[in-house]
């Protein structure tokens, strides 16, 4: 049984301000890829993207990296419009 699949850590600064943004697969006992915002070493904002109605599909891995790749990509979007600045 594979454990999850490897995701993304990216560091983003807006203005003086430096965010934190975790995205990762939390394997087949989860079956969810869940994203964590983090600034100053505190969390913002969680973020999960169940993907249990996939199971059975034979492309599995390429949907669980698609939705990796779309959910800490629309998260640093956000941060780029400023969504998390007043938390």
């Amino acid at each position: 049984m594979k454990i999850g699949m490897a995701g993304f850590n990216t560091t983003v600064t807006r203005g003086d301000v430096d965010f934190h943004v975790q995205t990762q697969d939390k394997g087949r006992t989860a079956n969810y890829v869940e994203s964590t915002v983090y600034k100053s070493g505190q969390v913002l904002s969680s973020r999960k993207t169940f993907y249990t109605s996939l199971l059975d599909n034979p492309d599995l891995q390429k949907k669980i990296k698609a939705i990796i790749d779309e959910q800490h990509n629309t998260i640093l979007k956000e941060i780029a419009e400023g969504k998390f600045d007043p938390l």
